[in-house]
């Protein structure tokens, strides 16, 4: 009896977490980065940007291969009302670190799966509460000086410099990394896929 063939997995993002947290989960999927102009959104609400914004990313990779599953993520950061993504300059990650710190936001992770073989999709939004200690003016300084809150939405991590920064979670912390393992699993089962089929 042959064993089933595992699918062609794309990863159609260029982060590193992303790729670490799949590669951690037993995956080993291609990367192609999708070519989306992110500053052109049409929807309001941050879950709904995130997700759109996934949708574009996977539709943009699915289009360029053949016998594939087409993962495409993106997160915002809510914080009162306002969507934030990746800051465009230092001073703009300074300014929202000292809004964000002793603050709680919400961590919005857009995800959407298009199986290239049957044209099938499913997508959905994780969100993920986020805390923030009440830093000091020079903790921000050092922070934003090391780079990290310059490549990653929200100017914030977990798993890196940025988690000493980070006092609490409610939800998936792999939604804060940037891919919910839990969600991208149920959408997968509502394509007909197992998960345990993309281990390496």
């Amino acid at each position: 009896m042959t064993e089933p063939t595992r699918p062609r997995l794309v990863l159609a993002s260029a982060s590193p977490a992303r790729l670490a947290t799949l590669r951690a989960a037993g995956c080993t999927p291609e990367v192609i980065v999708s070519e989306v102009d992110e500053s052109r959104v049409e929807a309001s609400k941050a879950a709904d940007v995130a997700l759109e914004l996934a949708e574009r990313k996977a539709a943009d990779v699915a289009a360029r291969v053949s016998n594939a599953v087409v993962v495409g993520c993106d997160s915002v950061l809510e914080l009162d009302g306002q969507v934030h993504g990746k800051p465009a300059s230092a001073e703009e990650a300074v300014a929202r670190w000292r809004r964000m710190r002793g603050c709680t936001g919400v961590l919005h992770t857009g995800h959407c799966v298009l199986d290239t073989t049957t044209g099938r999709r499913a997508a959905g939004t994780g969100s993920t509460s986020v805390e923030f200690a009440d830093v000091t003016d020079a903790e921000i300084d050092a922070y934003v000086a090391s780079g990290e809150p310059l490549r990653v939405a929200g100017a914030f991590t977990i798993d890196g410099l940025g988690g000493a920064f980070v006092r609490r979670i409610e939800g998936d912390p792999h939604n804060v990394v940037g891919l919910s393992l839990p969600l991208l699993r149920d959408l997968l089962a509502e394509l007909g896929m197992r998960w345990t089929d993309l281990w390496s």
